[in-house]
This record gives C-alpha cells, structure tokens and sequence, in this order.
C-alpha cells in the first residue's frame, strides 16, 4: 500500500499549482513592477533635466545680461549717440514719445579694476564658450563657470553700489536651488 502512495504522490497532483501560486503573483509583481520603474525613472529623470537645465542657463542668461549692461556703461565704451538729423537738414528734429520716455543708465566710474572684473563676467558667461554637452566634465565646467560668475557680479555689484535685482536674492539661489 505504500508504493500505491509514493506513486500518488510522484504523479502530477492537481493541487501542485496552488501551491506555488504566491511564487508565482510575486514574480509577476515584482517584474510588472520593474517595468513601469524603468519608464517612470525615464520620464521623471527627463522632466528633472529638463527643468535643472532650465534653472541653470536662466541664471546663465541673467549673468550674461548683468555683464553685458555693465560693459556698456564702461566710460572708454559709451559712445555718443547717433545724430537724428542729417547736416543738410535745417528743420528741427521732434522726438517721438519712446525717445523723450527714454532714459540712459548712468555710467560706471573709471576703474581698471572694475573693467577686469566687468571683462571676467563677460567671458565666464558668453554664451558661445558655453558647453551644451551633457557628459560629467562638461557639466562640472558650466557649473563652475556659472559659480565663478555669480562671485564676480557680486564683486561687480559692491563696486558699483548695486544691489542684487531678482536673481540671487528674489530668484533660483533663495529657493535652495544649487547650480
């Protein structure tokens, strides 16, 4: 009679895939879930670039903005404005309502220290050396350069008397955003 139960017992038995049955939920679970991982991770990871790349090349804009602005009101660099009438021309020239609104920023005092400085930002923030390639070394470079050049506009800043207008104060660096 025992070998009519090991014979029993040695065939397939109905009941076998009930057994396993938490095995097998598991293993689809944990595959399922694998997958949906690897697209959420593909879609998050895409969207969190996408918005550091944003916040970095702002501050970046706004740098090169700043170093642009203060170049131009260098002294050596201002140049007279162009003359509206032409020398042939004896009437009376009437500005238009955007000329008369218009107002120049006031120039820079003369300091070579405050040209160098001026010349640094400028070049730490063209946009034409900045590197659009997404390896590790470019990346640390534009960092480094965006980090050197906020010093610099802070340097800038104090040597002009200027305050920080909506980027470091009011902007990414409040939000606890590093670059």
């Amino acid at each position: 009679m025992a070998s009519n139960h090991q014979t029993i017992n040695s065939a397939e038995d109905p009941f076998d895939s009930l057994l396993h049955l938490e095995t097998q939920f598991y293993t689809e679970g944990y595959n399922q879930g694998a997958a949906d991982g690897v697209l959420a991770g593909r879609t998050e990871g895409r969207q969190l670039g996408l918005e550091k790349g944003y916040q970095k090349f702002l501050e970046a804009g706004r740098l090169y903005g700043r170093a642009l602005i203060w170049a131009n009101r260098l002294p050596n660099r201002s140049s007279p404005p162009p003359s509206k009438s032409s020398p042939a021309s004896s009437e009376p020239v009437v500005p238009t309502e955007t000329e008369t609104g218009k107002k120049d920023l006031p120039p820079l005092p003369k300091n070579p220290r405050l040209e160098k400085h001026i010349t640094t930002l400028y070049a730490l923030v063209e946009t034409e050396s900045l590197s659009m390639e997404n390896t590790d070394e470019a990346v640390n470079d534009f960092d480094d350069r965006i980090k050197r050049g906020q010093g610099k506009a802070k340097i800038i800043e104090r040597m002009v008397g200027e305050k920080a207008s909506g980027g470091e104060e009011a902007g990414t660096a409040s939000k606890g955003v590093t670059i």
